[in-house]
């Protein structure tokens, strides 16, 4: 670990949405997203209480699109005219890139270098240009704000307000369709996700437990609880690469700490054997990162978790790796 690095943004903690500002992104998401259902998960063993939310059945396979969507609609049309940017593992680019493509204007995204080319062909087909980068620099590039440079209008891709707001939209519907839900387990990358479901559910029902999903190869969450603040992990490359980053910044750690309940981890194993369970049982292609909740939610007890709710993230697998994962016995 490194903490003389810096480890965020200049600025103040971000701050939880508020359900009104969740209500008004559900409001102007219509037309633009997927309402996902609730789907139970097949199971042999009898009845799990597991509810899988299919984020898998959005525009662009990602629950990206609610939180990209509500900035990129919120933006003037003299905002919007200069073009959309970010920085991505993969599917915030993806969304910035469909966004862009709706609204008619270019698009652009820094993307770790190890990023695998089934992402990297998805991002391009809407004509993102793509600029791989370490994963060290592209955090380097958000938090001394070298995007200040670029022309295009750039989406903070964890602290953007909009953003967090468009993601608690899916805790919107998660407490519409099973209001008397007892967990709910979410992966967890830079926290947007996270803190956007988390905090439409502790306001409509202060009593769900959230559970904060990462690889056990980089934690950088459960990293960051044990040490009281945000340090920097030795990041490693994982199946779980769209929810893994090697530091939580210091604008998110405040409330993240509010909203989670328990870190849980899961290993590469674990991911690989929900990953399989979703394709063949469930019928659901889902990457490392959209897998991760599942894996997560078969590792705790029911009678600790109850009736629980995977939010599956995002289906932008590596085709090769979907065969392997899916032929394997």
């Amino acid at each position: 670990m490194n903490e003389q690095r810096p480890t965020g943004w200049p600025g103040d903690p971000v701050e939880a949405p508020s359900i009104e500002a969740i209500e008004k992104a559900a409001r102007r998401l219509k037309g633009t997203i997927v309402r996902t259902p609730l789907l139970s998960l097949v199971s042999h063993e009898g009845n799990t209480e597991i509810y899988l939310k299919p984020e898998t059945l959005q525009p662009i396979g990602s629950f990206k699109v609610r939180g990209v969507g509500n900035w990129a609609l919120s933006l003037s049309e003299e905002e919007a005219a200069k073009g959309l940017s970010t920085t991505s593992a993969g599917n915030t680019a993806q969304a910035v890139g469909y966004m862009a493509r709706e609204l008619g204007v270019p698009s652009r995204s820094l993307v770790p270098e190890t990023l695998h080319e089934g992402k990297r062909r998805a991002i391009e087909a809407y004509g993102t240009e793509l600029v791989g980068v370490s994963m060290t620099d592209l955090m380097i590039y958000m938090f001394e704000e070298g995007w200040r440079e670029e022309p295009y209008c750039y989406l903070n891709p964890w602290g953007e307000p909009l953003m967090i707001s468009g993601h608690g939209t899916i805790g919107l519907e998660i407490h519409e369709d099973l209001p008397d839900v007892d967990s709910v387990f979410v992966p967890v990358g830079g926290g947007a996700l996270l803190s956007g479901v988390a905090a439409a559910l502790k306001t409509l029902e202060p009593s769900v437990r959230v559970y904060a999903v990462q690889a056990e190869v980089n934690s950088a969450l459960a990293a960051a609880f044990t040490a009281g603040g945000p340090v920097w992990i030795d990041w490693h490359d994982t199946i779980v690469e769209g929810a893994s980053t090697p530091v939580i910044t210091h604008n998110m750690y405040p409330m993240l700490q509010d909203l989670v309940d328990e870190v849980v981890l899961v290993s590469e194993n674990d991911v690989r054997t929900a990953m399989r369970r979703l394709a063949l049982s469930d019928k659901l292609v889902t990457e490392g990162a959209g897998a991760a909740s599942l894996a997560a939610a078969l590792k705790v007890p029911l009678s600790e978790r109850g009736s629980s709710v995977c939010v599956v993230s995002g289906g932008s697998v590596d085709p090769l790796l979907l065969a392997e994962l899916v032929a394997s016995e």
